[in-house]
């Protein structure tokens, strides 16, 4: 069986780090790759956060689409 990627992306706020925490624990790995991208740390990822969807962060996007977890900051905060 194929895993899905899923790719959760976030700033390194308390929220993200405890979404993070929360995510790896709940998400079925059986299924799904997990990938972690701290945008904080890796700015050269924001174009793909974008271009996935992302609008703010901490989001995680499965499959291809962008599902946003609370509202921690904006993309465009990051890239500054």
């Amino acid at each position: 069986m194929n895993r899905s990627k899923a790719i959760f992306y976030h700033a390194g706020c308390p929220v993200c780090r405890q979404a993070e925490d929360n995510l790896a624990k709940a998400l079925d790995s059986s299924r799904y790759d997990l990938e972690i991208v701290h945008l904080g740390e890796n700015k050269t990822r924001i174009a793909e956060a974008e271009a996935s969807g992302v609008k703010s962060v901490p989001a995680l996007v499965l499959d291809g689409t962008p599902f946003h977890i609370n509202f921690g900051a904006d993309l465009k905060a990051l890239k500054s």
